[in-house]
């Protein structure tokens, strides 16, 4: 034989509907308490084609943004592109100097630090973002580098 105990909010659940058991169990704090869902994740912004964005890149008012490590940099980059290192603790500082009614094109080693500093640009009203990916993905598309 099976012993069930039931929660007053349980039990409310069972004769109103779910939204009971939502609205009156408590988040948890220790052992045996009901934890809420994680925040979902904050998706990356998808990697534009490299055809797309050698195009973009050649626009005069469009800023390109290297977000790789000064180092990563120092090792090539895309002709007339700015450093700005997503791995620096200052760098939502940092994009505070920016314009956020430009255009910018984004990229690093890999894609993935591009499209998080996307997510974050367009958290502090930035717009009109493209992450073009990895360098080397552009370099091989045939975009100029120095």
């Amino acid at each position: 034989m099976f012993r069930f105990a039931f929660s007053a909010a349980v039990f409310c659940a069972l004769l109103s509907g779910y939204s009971a058991v939502a609205q009156t169990v408590p988040p948890a704090n220790g052992p045996g308490q009901v934890a809420s869902a994680p925040a979902p994740a904050k998706p990356a912004l998808p990697v534009t084609p490299v055809a797309e964005a050698k195009k973009l890149v050649k626009k005069r008012e469009v800023v390109v943004l290297d977000v790789r490590t000064p180092e990563e940099f120092g090792t090539g980059h895309l002709r007339g592109a700015q450093n700005l290192n997503f791995r620096d603790p200052n760098f939502p500082t940092l994009l505070a100097g920016l314009d956020t009614a430009k255009t910018y094109v984004l990229y690093c080693a890999s894609g993935n630090r591009s499209g998080k500093a996307a997510v974050l640009m367009q958290e502090k009203g930035f717009r009109k973002l493209v992450n073009a990916g990895a360098y080397k993905d552009l370099k091989a598309g045939g975009l100029k580098t120095q």
